[in-house]
């Protein structure tokens, strides 16, 4: 990926350069990007690939995917695939692409480790009992009566467990590290667990499945990673992920990583640091997968890749350029403090991107027929417009022009208020490339509806003509009636309409604030250039916003564009901003 966005100052990047300075780690660099595949990313994951990825690249070093698959009744290979795709899609590629699943004969080594040398034991409460015995914040919690189990009866129970002789849920392997800790992560944590569910990639090999505390940190070490960047919810979980490193001690066993070298893995054992930062919040926003799971099950949106969505498919299929995400949270910073990001920000660095890249074309999508009576029926010439009005290098395009035109509907007032400054009955205005245009009358259905207004042209005022810089004090676009393509346009906007879905302190849930007017879907009017566009094809429509061709249904012969953003922050208004 080419970058040329500016370095990030942030303390993580302080601490990378400070340890580099001390030689630690040689001077080299590893971090990972470790998602669980039990959902789609969504835009708070952006923060943590950026972080993590962005490290590795400014330091020279390397930066793993590595897919926490140690869940798989929750895990699903559709997961999997959509985010390769979403991090390729912001722009970042692995040195490695690993899985948990590839260690699984490790972890089980390292806790057979754990049991000879008296820190783990096979516990045969149930959930319900260690809850009841792992205390509270200000109790401390009591010892399993199978804590003092002999190092050889654990062994075997461990060792029974893989073999599937024990239901599900009837033992589980823990950690003995001390149940009156403050920490209460620490009071004797679950290390395995019996789960008779097949997995995408070992099948029916395993029946237990380790803890996601114990697995990571492990993972971490084969690979090498030398800066375990985690969200701030994992800083009570770092004395675990230390204690588990220093009991194992892999530097001193490489008997334990052996089965790695024998698959042909390529291992560089580490002590690696967990670092914790602050999560990526938005308002307007949820971002719980459990919540956006159910939105999709639920039918209240058209699936993880709604454009209405916050994950990365989502806002890909509503046009936000990954350029304006990896620029959103590279101005949000990376801190230790918790905060909620106004979703009016990554709006702006959407607008910034798209004005900079896409192309102008004109649209109409509340269309008034605009009939210029003084032109001769078949009249028709081709007009030459720049795609872009700040870059020459965008070129010109032709754009038709005809008796018969289409403009938007809001253009044309028959009892103007205040203000107006644009088409009105006996009033004139510009027509954008053309000339000035004065309305001479108003044609109506029998019911009364406005079906077009007639106008005339002033020749005198066409390009090159001696009237072409008479002042009008409103300029409209068009397209030609007889040439424009007709196109499906979704108006997207925020699928919440308040500030924090998530509170419900007035007994209401988040479905109780989606916004009902989020999607809205009309016929409009697009100049014949865009018969070309391919899926995906970013555009403003001139005065309208920025729309994208949708990477899914859009096709020459039905056109579907999405809306990525309005021109303007329309919801700062609302909100009196």
């Amino acid at each position: 990926m080419t970058d040329t966005s500016p370095v990030s100052h942030n303390f993580i990047r302080q601490i990378v350069l400070d340890e580099r300075a001390a030689g630690k780690h040689g001077g080299r660099v590893g971090t990972r990007f470790p998602p669980e595949p039990n959902g789609y990313l969504h835009l708070g994951h952006a923060k943590s690939i950026c972080l993590n990825f962005g490290i590795a690249r400014e330091f020279g070093g390397s930066c793993n995917l590595r897919f926490d698959d140690t869940n798989p009744a929750k895990e699903d290979v559709e997961y999997v695939e959509s985010i390769k795709a979403d991090v390729r899609w912001l722009g970042f590629d692995w040195s490695e692409l690993r899985h948990a699943s590839d260690y699984f004969e490790v972890f089980y080594l390292c806790a057979e480790k754990l049991i000879r040398d008296g820190k783990a034991f096979v516990c045969d409460l149930s959930a319900d009992e260690v809850r009841e015995y792992r205390g509270t914040l200000t109790e401390p919690g009591r010892n399993s009566p199978f804590r003092d189990r002999s190092a050889d009866e654990n062994l075997d129970l461990f060792q029974r467990m893989r073999a599937g002789e024990f239901a599900d849920g009837a033992k589980t392997l823990r950690a003995k590290i001390d149940m009156a800790s403050g920490n209460i992560n620490l009071r004797d944590p679950a290390l395995y667990r019996i789960r008779k569910v097949p997995h995408q990639n070992t099948g029916d090999a395993w029946c237990i499945y380790p803890m996601y505390d114990y697995a990571h940190c492990i993972s971490d070490a084969v690979e090498g990673i030398t800066h375990s960047l985690c969200t701030l919810e994992f800083e009570d979980h770092r004395p675990l992920y230390d204690w588990c490193l220093a009991q194992i001690d892999l530097a001193n066993h490489p008997e334990l990583v052996q089965p790695l070298v024998d698959a042909g893995f390529k291992t560089s054992v580490s002590t690696p640091r967990q670092i914790e930062f602050a999560r990526g919040n938005l308002d307007y926003t949820v971002m719980s997968k459990r919540k956006l799971m159910e939105l999709v099950r639920d039918g209240l949106v058209a699936g993880w890749d709604d454009p209405r969505m916050p994950t990365l498919s989502g806002v890909r299929r509503r046009g936000f350029p990954p350029a304006a995400i990896r620029t959103f949270w590279e101005r949000a910073g990376v801190t230790k403090q918790n905060s909620t990001i106004e979703f009016s920000v990554l709006e702006a660095c959407v607008r910034e991107v798209l004005d900079a890249n896409a192309p102008r074309r004109f649209a109409v999508l509340d269309p008034l027929k605009l009939v210029i009576t003084n032109l001769p029926a078949d009249h028709a010439e081709t007009l030459s417009f720049p795609n872009h009005p700040k870059n020459e290098a965008f070129g010109t395009r032709s754009v038709a022009f005809s008796r018969e035109l289409w403009i938007e509907r809001e253009d044309f007032m028959e009892v103007p208020v205040k203000g107006f400054h644009r088409l009105v009955p006996g009033g004139e205005v510009r027509l954008r490339g053309v000339g000035i245009v004065k309305c001479t009358d108003v044609e109506k259905d029998a019911s009364g509806n406005i079906i077009a207004v007639h106008c005339t042209l002033d020749p005198d005022t066409r390009h090159g003509m001696p009237g072409a810089e008479r002042k009008v004090k409103g300029t409209i676009h068009w397209v030609s009636a007889r040439h424009a393509i007709a196109a499906e346009v979704r108006l997207y906007d925020r699928l919440f309409n308040v500030v924090n879905p998530d509170d419900d302190s007035d007994g209401k849930t988040y479905r109780d604030h989606l916004n009902p007017d989020s999607k809205r879907i009309v016929r409009g009017w697009l100049e014949a250039s865009l018969a070309d566009a391919v899926p995906e094809a970013a555009v403003q429509f001139e005065r309208l916003g920025f729309f994208v061709a949708d990477r899914h249904d859009h096709v020459p012969s039905k056109p579907v564009f999405n809306r990525a953003v309005t021109l303007r922050d329309s919801w700062a208004k609302a909100a009196g901003k």
